[in-house]
């Protein structure tokens, strides 16, 4: 589902006497398409996927695992922070490692400290209700159109932090501790996906709203389908393994981003023809 576009905020340049957090650049994400939809949902299955494939396969264990990707999330977000606009490599490589973190991050409570599903779920939750309320506090706003300062660019990468790893504790939580089952949860995440695409498009639900709700609920669907392809079939999965999955999604994530390049450089093409 698309949003419209603030076409006056997309379009504004950098004006003197601004701070560092407030002056205005061109809007910093991308445009809300179907490939939008698959990329982000592919992103949020290999940040499963990936993050099992690291935690076990390679041997790093969790800690240093999570400590190794979330600098490396660190340094990427640095370079997206520092650019003026929304450059499609940089972008997905932030999101991706964001989706790894994000289940790190959710996979340490349990694992590492022995919180339960059910309370990182809670305080998951409720910093990403938080993050929004700050958000919209400060910008009143929280469309991804008006993505057009650093500040808000703050605020939108750290709820998209939470989103995934909200995620990843609501899908364990369903699928593992409720035993619902990988592909029963994915079913449920999906069909909770279609009512939201529904609203927006049937009733006119509020564009912002089931931008947020959607991009939400991926997030488990993903990680439920993630550990459904991966899993052995006797813990209710197909046992395609870490390896494969991780290997097949990431050369599609790779395939639309290049995509998206080629689409971004057109239309510059096409505004420089205009403009000249």
């Amino acid at each position: 589902m698309s949003q419209s576009p603030d076409i006056a905020a997309d379009h504004r340049t950098t004006h003197a006497g601004h701070g560092a957090w407030t002056r205005i650049l061109l809007n910093k994400v991308p445009e809300v398409t179907i490939l939008f939809w698959v990329v982000k949902i592919l992103s949020t299955t290999v940040g499963e996927t990936a993050a099992d494939f690291l935690n076990s396969n390679v041997g790093l264990g969790l800690s240093a695992t999570t400590a190794l990707m979330a600098l490396l999330l660190a340094g990427v977000l640095v370079v997206q922070f520092s650019v003026r606009r929304y450059v499609p490599a940089i972008y997905w490589l932030a999101v991706v490692l964001v989706s790894v973190v994000g289940t790190l991050f959710s996979d340490n409570l349990v694992d590492n400290f022995g919180v339960s599903l059910w309370t990182t779920s809670a305080i998951l939750g409720a910093g990403l209700i938080a993050s929004f309320v700050a958000w919209y506090r400060s910008e009143h706003t929280l469309s991804i159109h008006s993505i057009v300062t650093r500040r808000r660019e703050a605020y939108y990468w750290l709820a998209i932090l939470f989103t995934f790893a909200l995620g990843t504790s609501a899908g364990d939580l369903v699928a593992e501790k409720l035993s619902v089952g990988y592909f029963p949860s994915a079913l449920i995440f999906g069909g909770v996906i279609t009512l939201i695409t529904a609203a927006y498009y049937g009733l006119k639900a509020n564009a912002v709203l089931a931008f947020w709700a959607a991009y939400i609920v991926t997030r488990p669907f993903g990680a439920s389908m993630g550990d459904f392809l991966t899993a052995s079939p006797k813990d209710g999965g197909l046992g395609l393994g870490t390896n494969g999955t991780s290997a097949l999604f990431l050369a599609i994530i790779l395939a639309c981003v290049g995509w998206f390049t080629i689409q971004d450089r057109r239309e510059d093409r096409e505004l420089v023809t205009v403009a000249a």
